[in-house]
């Protein structure tokens, strides 16, 4: 008889409850596994926050975590189920600590993507400090922010260092939206970035392996804001866009992150890309929603299934041997990149895993979004998001989008597919 084996996976959250019942109901379509000579039942918790020993065993062996960017105490927790536990976390609590967007854009400008022009400029009112006046008048510099934003250019973004779902961003037009954004700033360290003419918005998510590129309308209130379009991108930009997303994640050890580029014909420029926690509502993903849950329920049950080992550590000088490489121009980097990144994520070996072990599932999910218990989350998300008297334009609204997704896949030939844009993903570069 076979081995028995039963992983657990924690989910940590804050106030969704969406895509955790999402979650759940599609793990529960996976049905126990024969993995290796094993059988594999994995199922998942809703963890609790409670005082701990630091060397309390720890039951997850994989944790979704939504809360501890936010929140040290969680954060803590998960650092510790780490380094004494080895438990599978898809987000670094150490990288997203320290790699806030500031580190984040200087390792990819060393990797010699095209970033907008960013300058970090001090604070406006200073983080109290008793030692700071002293500071400040010996070794501070005197700057003339007019001088700076003059060579950033206008039109630009002021926006903090260390992100925060678009806390303090704003658009500057000019020489006084420039300084009543930086008086407004107080005490936030603040970037200058220069914008792009850009002829599409795309925001990329990316969980391990799998990758989607959508079409992004950040102007558009969030239920309207991704436009189901699958053509919005060239081949190369497309390529480029989803290699991107899986470099950042790859390098940073992140697999459960977004990424928001700017897109002028074939030229990507990445503006925002250390997202610990990307938006996976269903009144924002809607047509997306079926494939971004699934992908994190795939991506799950392989990393506990194949045992994918747990690290804290990062291979940073590969990447950089790369960027340094002078014979090799913007594309071979690129492509070297991509390689790296898929080695990091086992993607063949992810893949041959889905076909052998999850090949059921894409059917399975959209029997169950075709179903009342999906639409049973859908509603209750509504009622609880949107004043009654929007109840039934927002279900409507919703019901259409998921009722396109249902349609599309049951028009596709042999079947439902694993990701929407799987089979129409571009190797422009090849």
């Amino acid at each position: 008889m076979a081995a028995t084996r039963n992983p657990l996976i924690g989910l940590l959250l804050g106030a969704e409850e969406d895509w955790p019942r999402a979650f759940e109901q599609i793990l529960g379509l996976v049905g126990p596994l024969k993995v290796g000579g094993e059988s594999v039942d994995i199922t998942s918790e809703r963890l609790r926050i409670s005082p701990f020993d630091l060397t309390d065993p720890v039951k997850p062996g994989l944790v979704i975590d939504r809360l501890a960017y936010w929140y040290y105490h969680p954060r803590e927790w998960l650092k510790k189920a780490a380094l004494m536990n080895d438990t599978y976390l898809l987000n670094s609590p150490f990288t997203f600590q320290s790699m806030e967007k500031h580190s984040a854009y200087c390792a990819m400008l060393r990797l010699g993507m095209k970033i907008p022009k960013t300058v970090l400029v001090p604070y406006k009112n200073p983080v109290d400090n008793v030692r700071w006046a002293y500071t400040s008048a010996k070794y501070n510099d005197r700057f003339d922010l007019d001088a700076i934003a003059e060579e950033v250019g206008y039109p630009m973004y002021m926006k903090p260092f260390d992100g925060g779902g678009w806390r303090g961003v704003s658009r500057v037009e000019d020489q006084a939206g420039l300084h009543r954004s930086y008086d407004e700033s107080g005490e936030m360290l603040m970037h200058l970035q220069a914008t792009v003419d850009y002829d599409k918005f795309a925001r990329a998510l990316s969980i391990g392996p799998e990758t989607i590129v959508m079409d992004f309308r950040p102007e558009q209130p969030m239920h309207n804001r991704y436009a189901v379009s699958y053509d919005f991108l060239s081949p190369q930009a497309g390529w480029e866009a989803e290699t991107v997303s899986k470099v950042v994640n790859a390098f940073f050890a992140w697999e459960f992150n977004s990424a928001e580029m700017l897109i002028a014909g074939d030229e990507v420029h990445p503006i925002d890309y250390a997202n610990a926690c990307p938006d996976v509502a269903v009144t924002s993903l809607h047509y997306y929603f079926p494939w971004a849950i699934t992908a994190l329920v795939r991506w799950s049950v392989f990393a506990l299934a194949t045992n994918r080992p747990a690290t804290v550590d990062l291979e940073t000088r590969k990447y950089y041997e790369i960027a340094d490489d002078e014979s090799l121009d913007y594309q071979a980097k690129m492509q070297a990149y991509r390689k790296l990144a898929d080695d990091h994520f086992d993607t063949e070996r992810y893949w041959e895993f889905c076909h052998d072990h999850l090949a059921h599932l894409p059917e399975a999910v959209l029997e169950w979004v075709d179903s009342d218990r999906f639409d049973k989350i859908l509603l209750d998300t509504v009622r609880s998001t949107y004043p009654a008297h929007e109840h039934e334009k927002f279900l409507a609204h919703f019901r259409g989008l998921v009722g396109l997704w249902v349609k599309d896949q049951k028009s596709l030939t042999g079947g439902p597919s694993d990701t929407p844009v799987r089979e129409a993903a571009s190797e422009a570069s090849s």
